[in-house]
């Protein structure tokens, strides 16, 4: 059942495996098999009816069972690295968004949940890829007569999903794992504090390296890190974050954060963890400047981000909201996690955390807080109100017994929800996927029981919740044509999965899915669970070096 795929003249090639491209020539292409698992049709007589969805094509053709063939892998040469000039959301509507010289990538035979506005899904569908963006979308085999294909996958057994957005993130903690596991937060926080305090540039740069690579092989297509520790002497920490995020190839936002309320003020991180109001915002901005990309496809964004109300003065929260407005950017911080967090603005402020944030300037579209556990229904209204978007962290909430987050009634009431790993230090596993099925299943605990989030729902906040939260909506979070190629291709026809007769429920509730493939803006990072692009292991001794060398700095202070 191998088919020539037709387009210019091509030269003789093997078969395609996932990261190659082939040159010019007059042969055709062999499809190439993602996985080496059992092939589709085997699959197809086990379950007939897997991967269906009522809003799908029911059922699948049987295909046969290709041997996987691997090579060397290499970065997708149409990888857009400027500007767009595609220019806004309502510009990339249409079917076709690349310029026909694009080269193209085909993903057939698979699975596939959109996360479009109407959650549509295709039992059997196709996927294509030119350049930096999705071309089309659909049942069954992709159109005919496609110019440049350099790449035809077959993804039989596998579910294609757009890859899943992290909201809320602290990377230097990866170094600081399995410490203060019986703490509240506050508690959590003094007793790591002065070990935070003396981070450096080469800590910061292999935890972010580490933190990073977790995420992206776990299917992470956009990461986000709000990095707030500034140690007076500590080195470019912005910088050193930015580049890995780089490196590894993931789309990122920095929320650039800042403490000025130190113990001497009341607050809890040392006197010299902590910056000036006046270096704070001309550090936060001169960031902005040196790395914010406002385009369509920016791999880099920045957002202002002061910590939280216990650990900021007034005065950084009012300046830091007009400074991110005056730059076109976003605002993030830390909200109503903990009930002391409660207690500690009615007895500072006179108000609790929600009215404290609409004083400072700090609720409307262009801002998302972390956590939000504690929140009253007049919070929740105010949030949907003003549009005010809300990072849900499930597996840190339950680290450090902070509560459970009234998700359902956000979600009921229009607030945008997005889910976030949070740092290491109160969720060290690290990853997104995980999060997915905490989500659901911690949400279920409260008061609306067996209703509180579906599989769907769950997928949802991992994937376009998360780009509404991070303002890229418009760019990421779904399968639609001219959105960018955010993609990932997770293995349903293994031994942890091969029963599940939904594939999206499969991903939610069933075991870590294994990542076949994942594409950040058209390039390929991830194959077979294993990054492309940096060093697994080399990672892995870097941030363990790291965390022996802080633990010891940290000991001798």
């Amino acid at each position: 059942m191998t088919q020539p795929a037709k387009g210019p003249d091509t030269a003789s090639c093997p078969a395609l495996v996932i990261g190659q491209a082939c040159g010019p020539g007059p042969a055709a292409r062999t499809p190439s098999r993602i996985g080496s698992g059992i092939g589709a049709g085997a699959l197809a007589a086990v379950l007939p009816n897997l991967f269906f969805h009522p809003l799908g094509t029911r059922g699948r053709q049987p295909v046969p069972a290709l041997k996987s063939s691997r090579g060397p892998a290499v970065p997708c040469p149409w990888t857009s690295s400027g500007p767009s000039a595609h220019g806004s959301a309502t510009e990339r509507q249409g079917s076709t968004m690349a310029p026909s010289a694009a080269q193209r990538t085909v993903i057939e035979n698979c699975a596939i949940a959109t996360v479009d506005a109407g959650d549509t899904e295709y039992a059997s569908g196709h996927l294509v890829l030119a350049g930096n963006r999705i071309e089309s979308v659909g049942a069954g085999k992709a159109p005919e007569g496609l110019e440049n294909v350099v790449r035809r996958i077959d993804a039989g057994g596998h579910l294609a999903t757009p890859g899943l957005v992290n909201t809320h993130h602290h990377f230097y903690q990866w170094i600081t794992r399995g410490l203060a596991t019986d703490h509240n937060l506050f508690d959590w926080l003094v007793a790591l504090y002065p070990t935070w305090a003396r981070i450096d540039e080469q800590m910061t740069y292999a935890a972010a390296q580490g933190s990073l690579a977790m995420m992206a092989r776990g299917g992470v297509t956009t990461a986000m890190d709000h990095h707030y520790v500034f140690p007076h002497g500590s080195g470019d920490l912005s910088g050193s974050i930015i580049r890995a995020a780089a490196e590894t190839g993931v789309r990122f936002t920095l929320a650039r954060g800042s403490m000025d309320r130190s113990e001497k003020d009341g607050g809890l991180p040392p006197d010299f963890a902590v910056e000036t109001l006046d270096g704070a915002l001309a550090a936060t901005e001169e960031t902005v400047h040196q790395h914010h990309d406002a385009s369509f496809d920016a791999m880099t964004q920045v957002a202002v981000a002061p910590c939280s109300p216990f650990s900021v003065s007034t005065e950084l929260m009012r300046q830091g909201a007009e400074l991110a407005r005056r730059l076109g950017v976003r605002l993030h911080t830390h909200g109503s996690e903990t009930v002391e967090e409660e207690k500690f603005c009615h007895e500072l402020f006179g108000m609790g955390p929600t009215d404290y944030f609409e004083s400072t300037g700090w609720l409307g579209e262009d801002v998302w807080m972390a956590h939000c556990v504690h929140m009253t229904d007049s919070d929740i209204a105010a949030f949907a109100r003003t549009k005010t978007g809300v990072a849900h962290c499930p597996s840190s909430n339950a680290r450090l017994a902070a509560g459970i987050a009234r998700v359902p009634d956000m979600l009921a009431a229009g607030v945008p929800v997005g889910l976030g790993v949070d740092g290491t230090a109160s969720n060290e596993s690290g990853e997104l996927h995980t999060e997915l099925r905490n989500a659901l299943l911690i949400n279920r605990l409260g008061a609306h029981r067996e209703a509180a989030l579906n599989a769907r729902q769950a997928l949802r906040l991992g994937t376009y919740g998360g780009a509404q939260v991070l303002g890229r909506a418009g760019q990421i979070g779904s399968l639609e044509p001219g959105k960018l190629a955010d993609v990932v291709l997770w293995r349903m026809d293994t031994l942890a999965h091969a029963s599940i007769a939904d594939p999206v429920t499969a991903l939610v509730l069933g075991a870590a899915a294994p990542v076949t493939a994942s594409f950040v803006n058209g390039r390929q990072i991830v194959e077979n669970g294993r990054l492309l692009t940096v060093d697994e292991e080399a990672v892995a001794a870097a941030t363990r070096a790291e965390a022996q060398r802080l633990a010891r700095i940290a000991a001798q202070a």
